[in-house]
This record gives C-alpha cells, sequence and structure tokens, in this order.
C-alpha cells in the first residue's frame, strides 16, 4: 500500500517537477542574457570612455592653438626661425613682443631624435636578432631581462647620467680632436635617450622575430640558407611590420623625452644642425612655457598648445605609417 501510495506521488508530482525546473531553466537562460548584454554596455562604454577622453584632449589642445593662430600667424609659427616668447603674461607687468618661429624647436627636436634613433636601431635589433637567433635558453633567460631593466629606470636618472657623465665625456672629447662643445649638448642627450629607448626596438623585435613560424626557418634551411642568409632573407621580412612598429614607438617616445633634454641638452632655442652645440625640443619648450604663475590668454602661454598640437600630428603621423607598412606586409607574408 505504501509502495503504490509512493508511485501515485510521483507520477502526480512528476508533471510539476517539470514545469518547476523548466521555469527554472527560463529564468536563468534571461538571467544570462541580461548579464551579457550588461556586460556588452559596460566594454562599450569603457570604449566610448577612452574615445571620448582622447577626443577631449585633442579638442581642448586645438581649441587653445586656433586662439593661438588668432595672435600669431600660422605660417610665421611653422616657418619662423626665432624662438623667443618672452611676452607679458599679466597686465603689470613689461614685456617684448616675443617671436614665435617654430622651427630651431622642430630642427632642436629632429637633432636629437636622430642621434637616439642612430644608436637606439641598429644596438636594439642586433640584440634582438642575437637574442632570437643564435642566442641558447640560458643566455636568453639573462639578457633579455636585463635589456628590459633599462626602461624602467626613471628618466630623471638618465638625464643626471647625461649631465653628469657623458655631456663631460662628450665634451672633453671634443676638446680632445680639437673640436669646441657646449657644457649641454645634443649628443649627449641624444646618446642617453638612445639607450633609454633601445629596450623599445630590443624587446619588441626579438617577440616579432620568435612569432615568425619556425617552418619557415626550417624551409629555408632545407634548400641550403646558412642561418644568416635565412635571418636576412626570411625571418627579417617576415617580421618587418613588427620591427617597423617597434622602431616608431621609439621614435614617439623619444619625440616626447623632456627630463634628459633639459638636464644635457639646455633650454635654449638654436637653429643649428651641429650636435655639439645645445638645443632644446618641443617638449621641454612645453614644460617651460607653462610652469609657474601662467594666465592661458597671451601667446607666451598659448604657444604651448599650439606645440602640443604639431606634437600630436607627428605622433598621429608615425603611427599611420606603422599601421601601412604592418597592412601592407602583414598581406604578403600570411
Amino acid at each position: 500500500m505504501n509502495v503504490l501510495l509512493a508511485l501515485c506521488v510521483v507520477f502526480i508530482g512528476l508533471p510539476g517537477m517539470l514545469i518547476l525546473a523548466m521555469h527554472l531553466l527560463r529564468r536563468q537562460h534571461a538571467i544570462r542574457h541580461q548579464v551579457e548584454a550588461a556586460f556588452k554596455w559596460f566594454l562599450v562604454g569603457c570604449a566610448c570612455l577612452a574615445i571620448f577622453t582622447t577626443a577631449g584632449i585633442v579638442l581642448s589642445v586645438l581649441f587653445e592653438a586656433i586662439r593661438f593662430f588668432n595672435i600669431v600667424p600660422l605660417t610665421e609659427f611653422l616657418f619662423g626661425l626665432e624662438w623667443s616668447p618672452q611676452t607679458a603674461i599679466r597686465e603689470d607687468q613689461v614685456g617684448s613682443s616675443g617671436a614665435f618661429g617654430a622651427v630651431p624647436l622642430f630642427a632642436g627636436t629632429l637633432l636629437i631624435t636622430a642621434i637616439a634613433m642612430f644608436i637606439a636601431v641598429p644596438c636594439g635589433l642586433l640584440s634582438a636578432i642575437y637574442l632570437s637567433e643564435y642566442a641558447s635558453h640560458r643566455v636568453r633567460a639573462v639578457g633579455k631581462p636585463m635589456l628590459e631593466m633599462l626602461a624602467g629606470i626613471p628618466t630623471v636618472v638618465y638625464g643626471f647620467f647625461a649631465a653628469l657623465t657623458v655631456a663631460p665625456l662628450v665634451r672633453d672629447g671634443a676638446a680632445f680632436i680639437g673640436l669646441e662643445a657646449a657644457s649641454e649638448s645634443a649628443l649627449a642627450a641624444g646618446l642617453v635617450m638612445g639607450i633609454m629607448i633601445l629596450p623599445f626596438v630590443s624587446s619588441l623585435s626579438d617577440d616579432v622575430m620568435n612569432a615568425v613560424p619556425q617552418s619557415l626557418r626550417d624551409g629555408s634551411l632545407g634548400l641550403g640558407a646558412t642561418r644568416s642568409e635565412t635571418i636576412k632573407r626570411v625571418v627579417l621580412p617576415a617580421a618587418l611590420p613588427g620591427i617597423v612598429g617597434s622602431v616608431l614607438l621609439a621614435a614617439s617616445r623619444a619625440i616626447g623625452e623632456t627630463m634628459i633634454v633639459v638636464m644635457a641638452a639646455g633650454l635654449a632655442a638654436h637653429l643649428t644642425a651641429n650636435p655639439l652645440q645645445s638645443v632644446t625640443t618641443v617638449t621641454v619648450q612645453i614644460v617651460t612655457l607653462l610652469v609657474g604663475d601662467q594666465a592661458f590668454d597671451s601667446p607666451k602661454t598659448l604657444a604651448a598648445f599650439a606645440l602640443g598640437l604639431v606634437l600630436f600630428g607627428v605622433t598621429l603621423g608615425l603611427n599611420i605609417i606603422a599601421l601601412h607598412v604592418a597592412r601592407k606586409y602583414k598581406e604578403q607574408y600570411e
């Protein structure tokens, strides 16, 4: 009797249990979709936040730069050969009309960046080739972290090293061979800056070359090519997009460096191609113009935003070039 009663309870309760289970599953399914939708909109919000932040930065710099160009002609700013923004920033001050020709700043930035890239690109690329293609696992495990440690050193430490060690060596070395060098020079700043950005080239290039399929190397070696020929004709062309990206990233880092230039290259805007003379860069002048008690309604302070707009345009151009090269060669080697 008890067995029959239990069977009756089971048969009667089974449909109800199935209905309850389906209801719970539908509810769980709906909740899961709600969570997925909420997470999706959270990700969209994060992406939009980054976009809106970038747009806000660009627009704020652009509006202030337009105010500057309403006072100083764009042609004078881009093609003028004298930079002396000594104007009055308050009504109770007396200042000159100032000169806002930014060519000396562009030339100084280009000179120091060129010296830094001349050091960083060959040394970094050769280091990456050695670590990726020739070094043993033990050497690679020690050498790569030591190279990457250079990227973690504060720039002010590099500045001290450039001002106290490299700059005197450059000056004494120039005097030894009969040349005249300033106590603060573009060469000293460029050499130290090249050491600072070297890990950007070496580490990223090493990672890219390691990502090249081993089958490409084996096929080249199987056809009779030597290891050096394989590197030159197979590995480097296949890794070229990443290598170009690392070089342009290092160039952007060099263009935006301030502390080393302040401490080792000086603040004077000299239009010269002599690396033994003191020069200054765009970023240093931006900092100089915005230091102290400033009113953002004079050409002196608004010039910083014009320089920032030019700097943004240069880095944007470098990124576009990197994307173009990566897209072109990625289609070729995939």
